[in-house]
């Protein structure tokens, strides 16, 4: 997405309920999707101004509503409070000839972080993912639209893997042979391990550590940011997406293999986090979790390896066969993962079957 001048950025924070100042605005850079601003004033910084990605979310106004409703739960003694600025209109966007522009109230003294080798944060992680659910329990999902319809669909994922199969060039085919095989082979071991008659709840849909801001001072969680993906789902997603980057310290497309691990001690953490808040989950959810974990890691390689035989038409690559490396190392994420689901069933039976709500 473009890059716009201070002029055209400052002619947009115009038509925003904000204080007059001459603020400064400076581009993030951390997420893929929308353009993103941070606005300061002579202190410090002070908003989030974002040009949402109309390409990828169809229904502006929907999502919107979606991050409207939830933020009026989203507001704890242990969960700071995010706010959306209205146009002077009374909007919660503005829509002119650039797009769709948003802002949001910064959270000082805070950070988010990557990877970690230290329990404390995959607590606070589990923690905080669980108080976002606890707060959300009560809003109604009929109030939220599907903002990315089938997000987290593996049928459709599988559909379009066999897709790319069918039209992929031979030489390409032959280089992922056994990405392919362990993606068949996965895709029935999943489908064995189903469970049935889950809760549909408001999910995050995007938990990867980097999603959650932690307090500078303290490394305490402060809550969940990125919301764009909020709506319908299945909590098993977000408990699976979470602990995918987490108890591995290794990037996603990390070529020496060797390097990826799954770390007990930061899911026990992790769910001791999760079991700190009071109880929400039914049992079939709880049964459920080792399946994400299986689940979310293989679902983001096969969309690699799908868009790898594509010739890399979705993601963005700083190289040709930087979906092949992604794909590579979520699949050896998922087998690792695999080796350890009757661990993980243990764990969270010790720590949260019986508890359930």
């Amino acid at each position: 997405m473009a890059q716009h001048t201070h002029k055209q950025l400052n002619a947009i924070l115009a038509h925003f309920n904000l204080a007059k100042k001459d603020y400064k605005l400076s581009p993030l850079n951390d997420g893929f999707i929308n353009d993103t601003y941070l606005v300061s004033d002579d202190e410090s910084p002070q908003y989030v101004l974002q040009r949402v990605n109309h390409a990828v979310f169809k229904d502006v106004d929907g999502l919107m509503g979606n991050i409207g409703h939830a933020l009026k739960h989203l507001n704890a003694d242990d969960y700071k409070k995010i706010e959306l600025i209205q146009t002077v209109s009374g909007q919660p966007f503005l829509s002119d000839a650039s797009g769709f522009w948003r802002i949001m109230t910064y959270i000082d003294n805070s950070t988010a972080y990557n990877t970690t080798t230290d329990p404390k944060i995959a607590f606070e992680a589990g923690r905080i993912i669980g108080r976002f659910h606890t707060l959300l329990k009560n809003s109604p999902t009929a109030d939220y639209i599907d903002t990315i319809p089938r997000f987290h669909d593996l049928c459709l994922r599988e559909t379009q893997f066999k897709k790319a199969l069918s039209t992929a060039d031979i030489e390409k085919l032959n280089k992922s042979e056994g990405a392919i095989s362990f993606a068949k082979k996965m895709l029935s071991q999943i489908n064995e391990l189903n469970v049935a008659d889950l809760s549909v709840r408001i999910c995050h849909n995007d938990t990867k550590l980097n999603n959650i801001l932690f307090s500078k001072k303290t490394n305490k969680a402060l809550c969940l940011i990125d919301l764009d993906t909020l709506m319908k789902g299945y909590f098993h997603y977000d408990f699976g997406d979470a602990i995918r980057t987490i108890v591995n310290t290794a990037p996603e497309d990390e070529q020496e293999l060797y390097k990826i691990s799954f770390e007990k001690n930061l899911f026990d953490a992790f769910v001791k986090g999760l079991a700190a808040n009071e109880p929400f989950l039914t049992k079939n959810e709880l049964l459920a979790l080792p399946l994400g974990v299986l689940v979310m890691p293989f679902l983001h390689g096969l969309r690699a390896l799908t868009d790898y035989l594509n010739n890399n038409v979705y993601y963005k690559v700083a190289y040709e066969n930087q979906n092949y490396d992604r794909c590579l190392s979520l699949f050896d994420f998922t087998q690792k993962a695999y080796d350890k689901f009757d661990y993980m069933r243990m764990t969270i039976a010790d720590l949260l079957l019986g508890v359930e709500g």
